[in-house]
């Protein structure tokens, strides 16, 4: 590797917060779900949570939405809940989901400082009942237009970006978050990916 190409990935991977990550339920679209993964690494999220319960596991990516993102993320696929939660559980705080219920907050009233998930749902249904009630609040994307929804690999741009303000104000990027083994293996195997 050339010194100039670990630079580069040194820094990117000195940028990446592993505190901060998204979960998509029951996303059919690959495409959808590519943008997404392009988006997390724009803002340096690492981990990324797919939860499939009601659809079958996904097997590849939308490449032209992504320009390959999913090979800089670790995505983990799931189709328990349960399994789910109890992983996401054990690395963030809050788990945020994106509904407009009575007791929705909106999304600059969340503190995106702290570890947490962001979880988006199915194009049609949304988020599930059951995710819902796993969660510990809900959250809208301020609006005013006629249309009181976006594309799900949208809303999900707009709310990371929101994350990036928070977290960038916050000092966080300044200093390296990855560490000991799980820095190393991405080291290692970024190595060996092309741009």
């Amino acid at each position: 590797m050339t010194p100039e190409r670990n630079e580069r990935l040194t820094n990117v991977l000195n940028k990446r917060q592993p505190d901060l990550t998204v979960l998509l339920e029951n996303v059919f679209d690959p495409h959808n779900i590519s943008a997404v993964m392009r988006t997390c690494d724009a803002v340096g999220i690492q981990d990324i949570f797919i939860l499939n319960t009601k659809i079958p596991p996904h097997k590849k990516w939308g490449a032209k939405s992504s320009s390959s993102a999913a090979k800089w993320l670790t995505i983990h696929q799931f189709t328990n809940a349960d399994e789910c939660f109890t992983v996401l559980r054990k690395h963030y705080k809050k788990i945020y989901t994106t509904h407009l219920s009575s007791d929705a907050v909106g999304l600059h009233e969340l503190n995106l400082t702290e570890p947490v998930c962001l979880v988006f749902g199915n194009e049609h249904g949304g988020i599930s009942e059951d995710i819902i009630a796993r969660a510990d609040g809900n959250f809208i994307i301020p609006q005013v237009g006629i249309i009181k929804s976006l594309n799900i690999s949208v809303a999900c741009a707009v709310c990371l970006y929101e994350a990036y303000r928070q977290k960038n104000a916050a000092g966080h990027y300044d200093t390296p978050k990855l560490q000991g083994e799980q820095l190393e293996e991405l080291r290692k195997t970024w190595g060996f990916l092309e741009e």
